[in-house]
């Protein structure tokens, strides 16, 4: 029954994630039938090549190292500390982790860049620097590490540290040797999620890092939307691909061993008031630091779009309104249909990712040889590999009867959908296998089909999660930008697409109306989100 759920999930992700990505790769290493791997080490022995997968590799690795140094303060105080207004800084915290890279980008472009905030103030421009794209990759992954590490931070009887303090152990002593180990998985885990985040980086790296600085993925980017050249763009991919199935590989191991070796207590026994003025300072400086990562750009974002030539107003919303304002042609409608484009792809995205994940999530609930187990993995796999990889192969594949989709509107949302399918699996799958099996064996003996017992022992009990999945699922769709900027038509636009293309022009008032649509991106997914944390449960899991 259970492999027989798979049958949705396997088909969908096959048919509209697996046959693009070959079809890709196969154009790239394939002449006249033959497959040409020798592509490979050509490819991989470029010298600008090296310098794409090293500067890749050692971005990733800094952000999140500075990540991890910044965010860990943060996961102690929402573990340990319960003070007003907690619940309010928790959703604000975690704002920028749903938000679309292209708005991330564009925040720090209004903070960093030319005539930004830094460049009013001090004359300083950090826009197409490294720190640029690092501060940046803090900004979008705290709440990877706050709410991961901090989540079981929570959970951590501290009266094991308490002992230890008590025969003998110094503050920190003890922290190392007890609560450190415990810790230990989680931390591997927020870090493996941080580096997948930041190595497969696009839309960060695309409008901060100018043409000096180039990830795997802008790279794949280049290499097929502006160059043409498959052959390079297959071996980056495979590349990319290959690196992503490892660090998901560790990442499962990890989160395996912490399910195994930790005995957990109810987050309500740890939590209470900052006691001295050393807890006091620590939480006045986790504030601070969520006031000056966090709020500020986003605050320069909505300052910018509302700063006009002829003074503060919404000028450049109402621009938003007139097709070609400026001399600009970069759009067929209005700018502003953008933002109706997005909520209806968003939502039939949603629901798509909603089938498929809640039918793989439930073909998961029981741990059932190694098939399932492997397509848990797999179905990770959408958020590491390339969506522009993606995006392009849709292009090339589903051009024919039976899906002949190129012109279908279609075809948006199920580029969506892929990324929010993993979200979907790991918000319900912990929630699905919480669920008392005799429950539905009761079920079925007073004569419940499979059906029916889904609906009416199941499907009450994790309701919430799939609310909360459901958000999570639109606000990623929402924001997705790598594989929809191929195929999202120019009279069809979504409102990362229309925001990268606004910053693609010159002068000021396509600038400020990318201002102005990358605000109503920001406030649409934050609405998102505090819905979502008001169905939230502790259970629910943290991400």
């Amino acid at each position: 029954m259970r492999r027989g759920l798979l049958a949705v999930p396997v088909a969908v992700l096959a048919l509209f994630f697996a046959y693009p990505v070959t079809a890709i790769v196969g154009r790239g290493l394939k002449v006249e039938g033959d497959w040409q791997f020798g592509r490979i080490g050509e490819v991989l022995s470029r010298p600008d090549i090296l310098d794409v997968l090293w500067f890749t590799t050692w971005q990733a690795l800094a952000s999140t190292a500075l990540t991890l140094l910044i965010a860990l303060p943060g996961a102690y105080v929402f573990a340990r500390f319960d003070f007003p207004g907690k619940q309010v800084l928790r959703a604000i915290v975690t704002v920028p982790f749903v938000l679309p890279t292209v708005v991330v980008g564009t925040a720090f472009l209004a903070l960093l860049g030319r005539g930004g905030l830094l460049d009013e103030l001090w004359g300083v421009r950090l826009d197409t620097t490294v720190w640029a794209i690092l501060l940046a990759h803090v900004f979008f992954n705290y709440a990877v590490v706050v709410r991961t590490v901090g989540g079981l931070w929570s959970q951590l009887d501290p009266r094991q540290e308490e002992a230890a303090r008590v025969l003998g152990a110094g503050r920190f002593a003890a922290f190392r040797r007890v609560t450190l180990p415990a810790l230990a998985p989680a931390v591997a885990a927020a870090a493996l999620m941080v580096f997948l985040f930041t190595f497969t980086s696009f839309g960060v790296v695309q409008i901060l890092g100018g043409p000096a600085y180039s990830t795997l993925e802008v790279e794949i980017y280049r290499q097929t939307a502006q160059l043409l050249d498959l052959p390079t763009a297959a071996v980056l991919t495979l590349v990319q691909f290959a690196a992503v199935g490892g660090i998901l590989a560790v990442h499962a191991a990890t989160v395996r061993r912490r399910e195994r070796a930790l005995k957990l207590v109810d987050p309500a026994q740890t939590s209470r008031r900052p006691r001295g003025v050393g807890q006091w300072a620590l939480l006045g400086g986790v504030l601070l630091t969520a006031l000056l990562l966090i709020l500020l750009p986003l605050g320069v974002l909505v300052e910018r779009s509302l700063d006009g030539p002829g003074g503060y107003g919404f000028g450049y919303y109402a621009a938003l309104q007139s097709v070609g304002a400026g001399g600009s042609s970069t759009f067929l409608v209005p700018p502003l249909e953008a933002v109706g484009n997005s909520l209806r792809y968003a939502l039939v995205a949603t629901l798509i990712a909603l089938v498929v994940g809640g039918l793989a999530a439930a073909a998961l609930t029981r741990r059932a040889g190694r098939l399932v187990r492997g397509f848990d993995a797999l179905l990770m796999l959408p958020l590491g590999v390339s969506a522009v990889t993606v995006g392009f192969g849709f292009l090339i594949t589903l051009d024919k009867p039976p899906l002949d989709l190129r012109t279908s509107w279609i075809l948006v949302p199920l580029a969506q959908a892929l990324v929010g399918v993993p979200f979907v699996v790991r918000t319900m799958l912990p929630v699905l296998r919480a669920v008392d099996d005799r429950l539905r064996e009761a079920a079925a003996v007073l004569g419940a089909s499979p059906l029916r017992a889904w609906r009416e022992v199941d499907l009450p009990l994790v309701r919430r999660a799939v609310l909360v999945a459901a958000g999570f699922a639109f606000a990623v769709s929402l924001g997705e930008f790598g594989a929809t900027v191929f195929i999202a038509r120019p009279d069809n636009p979504t409102l990362p697409v229309a925001v990268a293309r606004l910053l693609g022009r010159s002068g000021e008032l396509n600038y400020g109306q990318a201002m102005a649509l990358s605000t109503i991106l920001m406030l649409v997914c934050a609405v998102s989100l505090l819905l979502l944390e008001r169905i939230r449960t502790d259970r629910s899991g943290e991400f």
